[in-house]
């Protein structure tokens, strides 16, 4: 048995998490991941991105001193290989380069910039196989701050993947335009087309809130009636509500609402009965592509 440490960083455009898997890999078995550690710190680029095109000052302090937090904790975890990746935030802004160079010239860590379609690839190849299985059709739908990912699968191979700009944190800094709603609702429509028996694959911080408040069993989809009334249910509530009430914190209370819709939307516009909500996110693809040599450190 061999037992490897590798750790992932996700710069998201509401958060930012640091992974650290165990991966343990034995003859004749399939390898396991074993989460050792998952540190969520609320920056919220996109707040900056999506409004003024540049991370502030202040964002910037907090990223370097993030970086060099996140340093420490994989040096004390005794990670091998780490590997730091940035999305619709960072791609968006103006000053996103020289940011980067900020962080690695104060922290040692480097950061790449991932586009949509890597930042697709790179999670749908975690666990999703287990789900793809047989006959049936699939939509992945991962809704994060900046931008929507979306690919379809058919008797288990992709047939089709676009990433979207819309997302949570744009949706509260009100740039979710009808338009891109159209253009999604038009891609899904075009791309199902033809297709039976479609169930939705969600993944994402507000979709796995919601599945844990459902207290469902793992495995076990969400019904799309049930997503509507949930959403309803919800949306009766105040941002104080969704803190003291339901224990979110004050950076899930106020896109939960936005990022349930976009879900919704797309089990509506897909014709999907069901959406399951694997435990999977670009932090665990990252360690897979880590393990499978796919992504250099």
């Amino acid at each position: 048995m061999e037992i490897k440490k590798y750790a992932a960083i996700d710069i998201g455009s509401n958060a930012v998490r640091l992974l650290v898997s165990n991966v343990i890999v034995q003859e004749n078995s399939p390898t396991q991941y074993r989460k050792s550690s998952l540190v969520r710190v609320p920056v919220r680029l996109g707040a900056d991105a999506f409004t003024t095109g540049v991370i502030s000052e202040n964002n910037q302090t907090r990223m370097i001193n993030t970086m060099k937090a996140f340093k420490l904790l994989m040096d004390v975890h005794g990670v091998e290989k780490y590997k730091a990746c940035a999305t619709s935030a960072m791609r968006e802004a103006k000053n996103g380069q020289e940011v980067i160079e900020k962080i690695y010239k104060e922290s040692g860590v480097n950061i790449d910039i991932i586009n949509g379609k890597t930042e697709a690839a790179i999670i749908s190849a975690t666990d999703l196989n287990e789900l793809i299985l047989g006959d049936k059709s699939y939509l992945y739908v991962d809704v994060g701050g900046g931008s929507t990912e979306l690919t379809f699968f058919s008797k288990g191979k992709i047939i089709a993947s676009k990433s979207f700009k819309m997302g949570t944190v744009r949706a509260i800094d009100k740039q979710t335009h009808k338009e891109i709603n159209k253009k999604i609702k038009n891609w899904i429509e075009n791309k199902s087309e033809g297709l039976s028996k479609i169930a939705l694959i969600g993944s994402g911080g507000n979709i796995n809130k919601i599945f844990k408040m459902s207290t469902r069993a793992e495995g076990k989809p969400l019904s799309y009636i049930y997503m509507r009334a949930h959403y309803k249910f919800l949306k009766q509530m105040t941002y104080e509500q969704l803190i003291s009430e339901l224990g979110l914190n004050p950076d899930r209370a106020d896109v939960i609402i936005p990022a349930s819709k976009i879900y919704i939307n797309a089990m509506k516009w897909s014709g999907a009965k069901n959406i399951y909500v694997p435990k999977i996110g670009l932090a665990d693809g990252i360690i897979k592509a880590l393990h499978s040599g796919k992504l250099d450190e």
